[in-house]
């Protein structure tokens, strides 16, 4: 059985959907051939569950096509850093010429040509770049993930949850990295089981107010300036920084929403399992 390629493999703060999916696929007695960027204390585990792991970064054209040599079926994730259209380019070409039948792709939700932050305009040019390989790309268009507004809740005095979403009534849309990891596991099993080439994927609907609180939190809104240095600061990231002040500001100025975002069906469609709600990640949290 060839070996399934999933990219981002060690897992980060930003949600590990990598890690969670290759684990996953081993359970499922599916090979994976573990894509890290660096060999450190993460990639043992992933040694020990029995993926093969190869270390070296996703935009080099030649790392990655030694990475998904005799692939039928790859996983695509980026961090929220720079370097995303380059890394889907160097995906795009390696994957064809590998003769990639599905690669399923993380996106995210409102991504587009005129989507309002500059890493969601890069997340639709990723997209196409992926459907132009001709390598059966499925987008899976993620909402916020629960680890990042739990690693938010996590700074600070461990009180309050501070961010620039005005009123406590603005509502996010949030899903849980280990749903994303579910879905592109039951599309990566089965590579034949048919599938839109876009997936919206959303798990929770809440106000950030009543977030923050499941979260053992109280809200408090901040100036999206102060915001903006504070998070330079945390993430050491300007790309990071600058998407992520973006992207409450859409929320702020949506407010609650009007029915906007929905639950998706299509995470227990393909995840073969209910969506996390915040309140059950931060129970498991807790423990």
């Amino acid at each position: 059985m060839e070996p399934v390629l999933v990219t981002g493999a060690a897992g980060g703060p930003q949600g590990s959907t990598g890690r969670h999916l290759t684990a996953l696929l081993l359970g499922r007695g599916i090979p994976v051939r573990a894509l890290v960027h660096t060999d450190d204390d993460r990639t043992g585990p992933l040694r020990a569950l029995g993926a093969e792991v190869v270390v070296g970064d996703l935009r080099d054209i030649a790392i990655t096509r030694a990475a998904l040599d005799g692939v039928q079926h790859a996983y695509f994730t980026y961090p929220v850093l720079d370097g995303l259209v380059d890394a889907a380019g160097a995906f795009a070409v390696a994957a064809r010429d590998a003769g990639v039948r599905r690669a399923v792709a993380v996106s995210q939700l409102a991504a587009g040509p005129q989507a309002l932050t500059p890493r969601m305009r890069q997340h639709w040019v990723a997209e196409q770049i992926l459907d132009w390989a001709g390598i059966g790309a499925i987008h899976l268009r993620a909402a916020v993930f629960h680890e990042n507004l739990a690693r938010i809740a996590d700074t600070g005095d461990g009180t309050r949850l501070t961010m620039p979403m005005g009123p406590p009534t603005t509502v996010l849309p949030l899903i849980a990295a280990t749903d994303v990891a579910r879905v592109a596991a039951g599309l990566l099993a089965d590579p034949d089981r048919p599938a839109a080439s876009v997936l919206l994927l959303t798990g929770d609907v809440l106000p950030i107010g009543e977030a923050a609180r499941l979260l053992g939190r109280t809200y408090t809104d901040t100036p999206p300036d102060h915001w903006r240095r504070w998070a330079l600061e945390f993430y050491g990231s300007a790309h990071a920084a600058e998407h992520l002040s973006k992207l409450w500001e859409i929320f702020r100025l949506l407010g609650e929403g009007t029915g906007l975002y929905q639950v998706t069906p299509e995470i227990e469609k393909y995840g073969g399992h209910p969506p996390t709600t915040l309140a059950q990640f931060a129970a498991h949290r807790s423990r």
